[in-house]
């Protein structure tokens, strides 16, 4: 599965992106600090910088993905959004 963090424009060059996994109500890092973390470290990764990647998909992954983005330089320096990812 693929979820998409677009960034639209952005004046700050190498704007901090990290990734969370939110499932009942526990919060968990999926990519931080520029790798992935725990068991996504060998079945997710991250294209054209932005958008996650998860293979081998299961229930267990269903839950709430949430893509941070600071970027100091912006206006805005920080934004996110959350993607809910059901498996069925």
């Amino acid at each position: 599965v693929e979820l998409s963090c677009i960034i639209k424009s952005t004046v700050t060059p190498d704007p901090r992106i990290e990734w969370k996994k939110i499932r009942d109500g526990e919060t968990s890092y999926v990519f931080f600090d520029n790798k992935m973390q725990g068991d996504f470290a060998t079945r997710a990764e991250i294209l054209s910088r932005t958008s996650l990647v998860i293979k081998n998909t299961t229930r267990m992954d269903t839950a709430t993905y949430r893509c941070e983005v600071a970027a100091p330089l912006d206006t805005k320096t920080i934004d996110e959004i959350n993607i809910q990812l059901t498996v069925q």
